[in-house]
């Protein structure tokens, strides 16, 4: 099964970068955003989920730089900084800009979400814990800049605009709505799977108490 996703991983990564996607992301902020979330929201999890626990899976060697709060920090940083006018503007009109912009924002969403689930399987309780705090954080930062996009009355970021039948403002909103729907709930959901995770280990955990407990008594009469 981890096979499949990762191979299904990078086939949609090149669909997402030798598409149409590219070409259409010089015209249409909503396309520009589709392929960011595709990148961050798609293919990072599902490259990371299946790398992590394998003998490839950095976190194994390198566990303090992937530490899931600190991870969740540098990607806002750089989703934010590459949402900023100039290096959008670069992004969207110059090769160069793209290749960087995409390449940064798959390392930022493969680091995060293998901060959150790489490592020793088992996860640890401590670092499943504080995968929730990464993931959810970035889904929050994820749904700030999605709303404000979204919502903002005016243009942000101007540029040629393609024959989409949206106006320049409502393909904005558009693109501002696809980065709330699908970066907010899709960083969420992987924050409620640690949850759940976290969850059954305190269930186990509270079994096995109860059973050394149970099994004390038994010990101490088969002595006397």
């Amino acid at each position: 099964m981890r096979l499949l996703i990762w191979n299904l991983g990078w086939v949609i990564l090149t669909a997402a970068w030798m598409g149409p996607l590219p070409d259409m992301a010089r015209h249409s902020f909503a396309a520009h955003m589709t392929l960011h979330m595709l990148v961050v929201a798609i293919v990072a999890p599902m490259l990371s989920i299946a790398a992590a626990g394998r003998r490839y899976d950095p976190v194994r060697f390198c566990p303090g730089f992937f530490a899931p709060v600190p991870a969740s920090v540098g990607e806002l940083i750089i989703v934010w900084a590459w949402h900023g006018p100039g290096l959008h503007h670069w992004a969207r009109h110059d090769t160069l800009g793209f290749v960087v912009e995409q390449s940064m924002f798959l390392a930022a969403g493969t680091w995060v979400w293998l901060s959150a689930f790489g490592g020793t399987q088992p996860r640890t309780r401590q670092r499943s814990a504080a995968g929730v705090v990464g993931l959810l954080l970035t889904s929050m930062h994820m749904t700030l800049l999605g709303a404000l996009l979204a919502l903002s009355p005016r243009l942000l970021f101007h540029h040629p605009h393609g024959s989409s039948g949206l106006t320049p403002l409502e393909d904005q909103h558009l693109g501002g709505a696809v980065m709330l729907v699908v970066g907010g709930m899709v960083y969420l959901a992987g924050g409620l799977v640690l949850t759940a995770d976290l969850l059954r280990n305190r269930s186990a955990a509270l079994t096995s108490q109860r059973s050394e407990s149970a099994a004390r008594p038994s010990t101490v009469e088969a002595s006397a």
